[in-house]
């Protein structure tokens, strides 16, 4: 199966299981599973070492909340991702607060975010923070997070973002350079 059919049937199974056909799930599972991996490993990548949350467990915990929450309306493959996406961050930050509080005291590290906007060797901390700064950013332009989230986080391209949100690639590129700028500014704080 060619990229393009396989993106096609998940479209296709995500628009059944959307209308309620949990054989659709079933099927479309095995087909995306390889995806929700690929985005699982970058987002553990930057957790910090000895990070006792592992890439199978953020997968299941995705899975979990994708079958069971509301978001149901899914547009495409693309949509879907970008929702996944944002299930990991969530998850993940759930779970630097729960050690969060588990901890009293500590330095807390600065998230340090490149050109390219990769975080690197995140403390529980930086997760926060990040999550904090996106949230405020949110309360400017939620359509901005979105692009953070499904290019950063779902590593979606431009077209697949710009599909998703029903944008032209050129405000994408506007969009991510403006939350990039936005967020290493916040952060720095």
């Amino acid at each position: 199966m060619t990229p393009d059919n396989n993106s096609h049937q998940i479209s296709l199974l995500l628009i059944d299981w959307s209308k309620g056909d949990d054989y659709a799930l079933e099927q479309l599972m095995p087909l995306v599973y390889n995806e929700l991996r690929l985005m699982a490993r970058r987002h553990m990548r930057r957790q910090p070492s000895g990070h006792t949350f592992q890439t199978t467990d953020l997968i299941h915990e995705t899975y979990l909340k994708l079958a069971g929450g509301e978001e149901r309306n899914w547009q495409s493959r693309s949509h879907f991702f970008g929702v996944a996406a944002k299930a990991m961050r969530h998850i993940l930050v759930d779970y630097a607060r729960s050690r969060n509080n588990q901890k009293r005291g500590g330095w807390q590290e600065r998230v340090t975010l490149a050109d390219n906007m990769r975080v690197t060797n995140q403390s529980s901390e930086d997760v926060i923070a990040l999550d904090e700064a996106l949230n405020q950013l949110a309360l400017l332009d939620d359509r901005k997070v979105r692009v953070v989230e499904m290019k950063f986080f779902a590593g979606l391209s431009v077209a697949e973002i710009a599909g998703v949100l029903k944008v032209s690639p050129e405000t994408v590129k506007r969009d991510w350079s403006f939350a990039q700028t936005w967020l290493l500014r916040e952060l720095k704080k």
